[in-house]
Protein backbone atom coordinates (compact mmCIF):
# COMPACT_ATOMS: atom_id res chain seq x y z
CA UNK A 1 0.00 0.00 0.00
CA UNK A 2 1.31 3.07 -0.97
CA UNK A 3 1.08 6.68 1.08
CA UNK A 4 -1.62 7.93 -1.24
CA UNK A 5 -3.88 4.83 -0.24
CA UNK A 6 -2.78 4.82 2.91
CA UNK A 7 -3.73 8.68 3.22
CA UNK A 8 -6.89 7.65 1.95
CA UNK A 9 -7.61 4.87 4.02
CA UNK A 10 -6.59 6.85 7.15
CA UNK A 11 -9.07 9.63 6.16
CA UNK A 12 -12.15 7.21 5.44
CA UNK A 13 -11.07 5.58 8.92
CA UNK A 14 -11.56 9.06 10.37
CA UNK A 15 -14.92 9.69 8.93
CA UNK A 16 -15.80 6.16 10.44
CA UNK A 17 -14.93 6.63 13.85
CA UNK A 18 -16.55 10.49 13.55
CA UNK A 19 -19.96 8.97 12.29
CA UNK A 20 -19.80 5.85 14.70
CA UNK A 21 -19.12 8.21 17.56
CA UNK A 22 -22.00 10.28 17.17
CA UNK A 23 -24.47 7.46 16.25
CA UNK A 24 -22.88 5.45 19.65
CA UNK A 25 -23.40 8.63 22.01
CA UNK A 26 -27.18 9.17 20.24
CA UNK A 27 -28.06 5.40 20.78
CA UNK A 28 -26.91 5.74 24.64
CA UNK A 29 -28.83 8.82 25.11
CA UNK A 30 -31.72 7.36 23.19
CA UNK A 31 -31.93 4.00 24.99
CA UNK A 32 -31.79 6.04 28.10
CA UNK A 33 -34.72 8.23 27.40
CA UNK A 34 -36.73 5.04 26.53
CA UNK A 35 -36.08 3.01 29.37
CA UNK A 36 -37.23 6.10 31.70
CA UNK A 37 -40.59 6.59 29.28
CA UNK A 38 -41.04 2.82 29.91
CA UNK A 39 -40.66 3.34 33.48
CA UNK A 40 -43.05 6.71 33.56
CA UNK A 41 -45.81 4.77 31.67
CA UNK A 42 -46.03 2.41 34.47
CA UNK A 43 -49.33 3.58 36.92
CA UNK A 44 -49.17 0.80 39.46
CA UNK A 45 -46.41 1.71 41.96
CA UNK A 46 -45.98 -2.05 42.75
CA UNK A 47 -45.39 -2.92 39.15
CA UNK A 48 -43.19 0.31 38.56
CA UNK A 49 -41.05 -0.80 41.66
CA UNK A 50 -40.71 -4.20 39.76
CA UNK A 51 -40.15 -3.17 36.62
CA UNK A 52 -36.99 -0.67 38.06
CA UNK A 53 -35.59 -3.64 40.14
CA UNK A 54 -35.37 -6.39 37.28
CA UNK A 55 -34.16 -4.17 34.95
CA UNK A 56 -32.87 -0.72 35.85
CA UNK A 57 -28.98 -1.91 36.32
CA UNK A 58 -28.99 -4.11 33.16
CA UNK A 59 -30.35 -0.58 30.81
CA UNK A 60 -27.20 1.08 32.38
CA UNK A 61 -25.38 -1.23 31.61
CA UNK A 62 -26.20 -0.95 27.94
CA UNK A 63 -25.90 2.24 28.07
CA UNK A 64 -22.20 2.48 29.84
CA UNK A 65 -21.34 -0.36 27.37
CA UNK A 66 -22.58 2.16 24.08
CA UNK A 67 -20.63 5.23 25.58
CA UNK A 68 -17.61 2.91 26.22
CA UNK A 69 -17.77 2.16 22.54
CA UNK A 70 -17.73 5.64 21.87
CA UNK A 71 -14.69 6.59 23.32
CA UNK A 72 -13.27 4.05 21.74
CA UNK A 73 -13.98 5.13 18.40
CA UNK A 74 -13.53 8.77 19.83
CA UNK A 75 -10.00 8.32 20.67
CA UNK A 76 -9.36 7.03 16.92
CA UNK A 77 -10.26 10.96 16.04
CA UNK A 78 -6.92 12.15 16.99
CA UNK A 79 -3.75 13.40 15.96
CA UNK A 80 -4.87 12.22 11.96
CA UNK A 81 -3.23 15.04 10.34
CA UNK A 82 0.27 13.47 12.43
CA UNK A 83 -0.16 10.22 11.30
CA UNK A 84 0.81 9.37 7.39
CA UNK A 85 -0.68 6.03 6.87
CA UNK A 86 -0.88 2.21 8.45
CA UNK A 87 2.13 3.12 10.76
CA UNK A 88 2.93 2.68 14.84
CA UNK A 89 1.54 5.48 15.14
CA UNK A 90 -2.48 4.26 13.92
CA UNK A 91 -1.62 0.94 16.08
CA UNK A 92 -0.82 3.06 18.99
CA UNK A 93 -3.92 4.86 18.83
CA UNK A 94 -6.03 1.90 18.13
CA UNK A 95 -4.57 0.35 21.34
CA UNK A 96 -5.51 2.98 23.37
CA UNK A 97 -8.81 3.47 22.21
CA UNK A 98 -9.40 -0.75 23.20
CA UNK A 99 -7.85 0.42 26.46
CA UNK A 100 -10.05 3.61 27.01
CA UNK A 101 -13.44 1.87 26.03
CA UNK A 102 -12.55 -0.90 28.47
CA UNK A 103 -11.47 1.05 31.16
CA UNK A 104 -14.94 2.97 30.93
CA UNK A 105 -16.66 -0.39 30.77
CA UNK A 106 -14.89 -1.41 33.43
CA UNK A 107 -15.54 1.36 35.92
CA UNK A 108 -19.18 1.56 34.80
CA UNK A 109 -19.67 -1.68 35.54
CA UNK A 110 -18.03 -1.48 39.54
CA UNK A 111 -20.16 1.76 39.60
CA UNK A 112 -23.46 -0.31 38.92
CA UNK A 113 -22.43 -3.63 41.09
CA UNK A 114 -21.44 -2.22 43.59
CA UNK A 115 -22.20 1.69 44.61
CA UNK A 116 -25.65 2.31 42.94
CA UNK A 117 -27.56 -0.58 44.13
CA UNK A 118 -27.44 1.82 46.99
CA UNK A 119 -29.37 4.46 45.54
CA UNK A 120 -30.94 2.04 43.80
CA UNK A 121 -32.10 0.47 46.97
CA UNK A 122 -33.24 4.26 48.15
CA UNK A 123 -36.02 4.88 45.32
CA UNK A 124 -37.14 0.99 45.60
CA UNK A 125 -38.25 1.91 49.20
CA UNK A 126 -39.74 5.17 48.41
CA UNK A 127 -42.15 3.35 45.86
CA UNK A 128 -42.83 0.19 48.31
CA UNK A 129 -44.03 2.72 50.81
CA UNK A 130 -45.63 5.11 48.97
CA UNK A 131 -49.81 5.09 50.12
CA UNK A 132 -51.29 3.45 48.02
CA UNK A 133 -54.51 4.31 46.51
CA UNK A 134 -57.70 2.11 47.15
CA UNK A 135 -60.01 1.95 44.29
CA UNK A 136 -62.54 4.44 45.97
CA UNK A 137 -59.50 6.57 46.10
CA UNK A 138 -58.88 7.22 49.59
CA UNK A 139 -55.39 6.75 51.00
CA UNK A 140 -54.44 3.03 52.38
CA UNK A 141 -52.42 2.40 55.72
CA UNK A 142 -49.74 -0.10 55.67
CA UNK A 143 -49.96 -2.91 58.34
CA UNK A 144 -47.52 -3.62 60.49
CA UNK A 145 -45.60 -6.95 60.69
CA UNK A 146 -48.11 -8.02 63.32
CA UNK A 147 -50.97 -6.73 61.89
CA UNK A 148 -50.92 -7.95 58.30
CA UNK A 149 -50.57 -11.46 59.34
CA UNK A 150 -54.45 -12.24 59.65
CA UNK A 151 -54.75 -11.34 56.23
CA UNK A 152 -51.98 -13.39 55.05
CA UNK A 153 -52.54 -17.55 54.57
CA UNK A 154 -50.42 -20.03 56.03
CA UNK A 155 -48.49 -20.54 52.85
CA UNK A 156 -47.72 -16.90 52.70
CA UNK A 157 -46.91 -16.96 56.33
CA UNK A 158 -44.50 -19.48 56.04
CA UNK A 159 -42.66 -17.54 53.22
CA UNK A 160 -42.19 -14.37 55.47
CA UNK A 161 -40.60 -16.65 58.65
CA UNK A 162 -38.20 -17.50 56.56
CA UNK A 163 -37.56 -14.07 55.13
CA UNK A 164 -37.58 -15.64 51.54
CA UNK A 165 -40.90 -13.63 50.73
CA UNK A 166 -42.16 -10.09 52.25
CA UNK A 167 -45.61 -9.66 51.86
CA UNK A 168 -46.90 -5.77 52.43
CA UNK A 169 -50.65 -5.37 53.17
CA UNK A 170 -52.27 -1.88 52.54
CA UNK A 171 -55.70 -1.42 54.20
CA UNK A 172 -58.50 0.93 53.39
CA UNK A 173 -59.95 2.08 56.93
CA UNK A 174 -63.13 3.77 55.36
CA UNK A 175 -63.93 0.64 52.99
CA UNK A 176 -61.91 -2.23 54.98
CA UNK A 177 -60.23 -2.62 51.25
CA UNK A 178 -57.26 -4.65 51.14
CA UNK A 179 -54.59 -4.77 48.65
CA UNK A 180 -51.53 -7.27 49.30
CA UNK A 181 -48.44 -6.44 47.70
CA UNK A 182 -45.55 -9.81 47.10
CA UNK A 183 -42.00 -8.71 47.09
CA UNK A 184 -38.77 -10.53 47.35
CA UNK A 185 -37.24 -10.86 50.96
CA UNK A 186 -34.57 -8.43 50.36
CA UNK A 187 -35.17 -5.36 47.56
CA UNK A 188 -31.97 -6.20 46.29
CA UNK A 189 -29.30 -7.31 49.38
CA UNK A 190 -28.59 -6.18 52.64
CA UNK A 191 -26.03 -3.37 53.53
CA UNK A 192 -22.96 -4.22 54.44
CA UNK A 193 -21.51 -3.10 57.89
CA UNK A 194 -18.26 -2.97 56.82
CA UNK A 195 -17.90 -1.34 53.11
CA UNK A 196 -21.66 0.14 53.56
CA UNK A 197 -22.63 -1.16 49.83
CA UNK A 198 -25.94 -3.20 49.54
CA UNK A 199 -24.18 -6.61 48.85
CA UNK A 200 -24.56 -8.83 51.48
CA UNK A 201 -26.08 -11.73 50.03
CA UNK A 202 -27.31 -15.37 51.47
CA UNK A 203 -24.65 -17.77 50.84
CA UNK A 204 -26.46 -20.55 52.80
CA UNK A 205 -28.91 -21.52 55.49
CA UNK A 206 -29.25 -24.12 58.25
CA UNK A 207 -31.72 -25.69 60.93
CA UNK A 208 -29.55 -25.07 64.53
CA UNK A 209 -32.40 -25.57 66.71
CA UNK A 210 -35.69 -27.56 66.55
CA UNK A 211 -38.53 -28.03 68.70
CA UNK A 212 -39.32 -31.29 70.44
CA UNK A 213 -41.55 -32.18 67.82
CA UNK A 214 -38.91 -31.98 65.50
CA UNK A 215 -39.96 -28.93 63.37
CA UNK A 216 -37.86 -26.53 62.98
CA UNK A 217 -37.01 -23.51 65.39
CA UNK A 218 -34.48 -21.55 64.78
CA UNK A 219 -32.88 -21.00 61.17
CA UNK A 220 -29.62 -19.63 60.84
CA UNK A 221 -28.53 -17.11 57.64
CA UNK A 222 -24.89 -17.07 56.91
CA UNK A 223 -24.02 -14.27 54.39
CA UNK A 224 -21.29 -12.63 52.71
CA UNK A 225 -20.27 -9.36 51.28
CA UNK A 226 -19.85 -9.54 47.26
CA UNK A 227 -17.72 -6.61 47.27
CA UNK A 228 -15.58 -6.92 50.46
CA UNK A 229 -16.16 -10.48 51.49
CA UNK A 230 -17.24 -9.64 54.62
CA UNK A 231 -19.26 -12.41 56.16
CA UNK A 232 -21.87 -12.61 59.34
CA UNK A 233 -24.41 -14.66 60.08
CA UNK A 234 -27.88 -13.72 61.92
CA UNK A 235 -30.63 -16.25 63.64
CA UNK A 236 -34.20 -16.02 62.73
CA UNK A 237 -36.73 -17.88 65.04
CA UNK A 238 -39.20 -19.29 62.82
CA UNK A 239 -43.30 -18.68 64.06
CA UNK A 240 -45.21 -21.93 64.35
CA UNK A 241 -48.39 -19.93 63.78
CA UNK A 242 -51.34 -21.35 61.66
CA UNK A 243 -54.00 -19.59 59.52
CA UNK A 244 -56.10 -20.94 62.81
CA UNK A 245 -54.32 -18.85 64.77
CA UNK A 246 -55.72 -15.31 63.37
CA UNK A 247 -58.91 -16.50 62.75
CA UNK A 248 -60.11 -14.49 65.44
CA UNK A 249 -57.82 -11.39 65.76
CA UNK A 250 -59.13 -8.27 64.79
CA UNK A 251 -56.46 -6.55 62.86
CA UNK A 252 -55.23 -2.92 64.98
CA UNK A 253 -54.32 0.11 63.14
CA UNK A 254 -51.16 1.56 64.68
CA UNK A 255 -48.02 3.82 63.66
CA UNK A 256 -46.04 1.89 60.89
CA UNK A 257 -42.06 1.09 61.63
CA UNK A 258 -41.45 1.28 58.08
CA UNK A 259 -38.85 3.47 58.55
CA UNK A 260 -37.03 0.81 61.06
CA UNK A 261 -34.69 -1.27 58.63
CA UNK A 262 -32.68 -3.44 60.45
CA UNK A 263 -31.98 -4.21 64.05
CA UNK A 264 -28.74 -5.22 64.95
CA UNK A 265 -27.91 -6.52 68.35
CA UNK A 266 -24.14 -7.19 69.73
CA UNK A 267 -24.22 -9.62 72.62
CA UNK A 268 -20.59 -9.74 74.53
CA UNK A 269 -19.81 -12.53 77.08
CA UNK A 270 -17.81 -11.94 80.17
CA UNK A 271 -15.65 -14.51 78.39
CA UNK A 272 -14.34 -12.24 75.68
CA UNK A 273 -17.06 -14.18 73.55
CA UNK A 274 -19.37 -12.02 71.05
CA UNK A 275 -22.69 -12.67 68.66
CA UNK A 276 -23.74 -10.02 66.56
CA UNK A 277 -27.88 -10.77 65.41
CA UNK A 278 -30.01 -9.13 63.17
CA UNK A 279 -33.46 -8.40 63.03
CA UNK A 280 -36.26 -6.84 60.63
CA UNK A 281 -38.29 -5.40 63.50
CA UNK A 282 -38.01 -4.26 66.91
CA UNK A 283 -40.79 -6.93 68.00
CA UNK A 284 -38.97 -9.48 66.54
CA UNK A 285 -35.33 -8.19 68.98
CA UNK A 286 -37.16 -8.20 71.88
CA UNK A 287 -39.11 -11.51 71.12
CA UNK A 288 -35.17 -12.98 70.69
CA UNK A 289 -34.49 -11.06 73.71
CA UNK A 290 -36.97 -12.76 76.24
CA UNK A 291 -35.84 -15.85 75.02
CA UNK A 292 -31.57 -15.42 74.40
CA UNK A 293 -28.93 -18.07 76.08
CA UNK A 294 -25.22 -17.26 75.46
CA UNK A 295 -24.76 -20.85 76.62
CA UNK A 296 -26.56 -22.07 74.00
CA UNK A 297 -24.69 -20.84 71.00
CA UNK A 298 -21.16 -19.50 72.92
Amino acid sequence: MNLQESRAFVETWHTTMLVGTISMVSLAILLFLIYHFRVSVIKSLKDKHDFINANEIKWYKRVFGLLGIAVALAINLYGEDEIGGLGVSFLVRLFFSIAGATLVGYIAALVLDYYYPTRLNTKLRRLRYTPRKSSTGNTMKLLSEDEEDVHLDEGMQAEENIFSIDYDVWVDEKTKEIKIEKYQGHLISLQCHNCGFYTMRVQREEIVEKNEDGSPKDLLKHYQCSYCKNVRATQFTISRKESEDYKHVKPKFKKSSKNIELVKIDIVSSLGGKKTYEFQSVEEAQKFLNEFDFGKVA
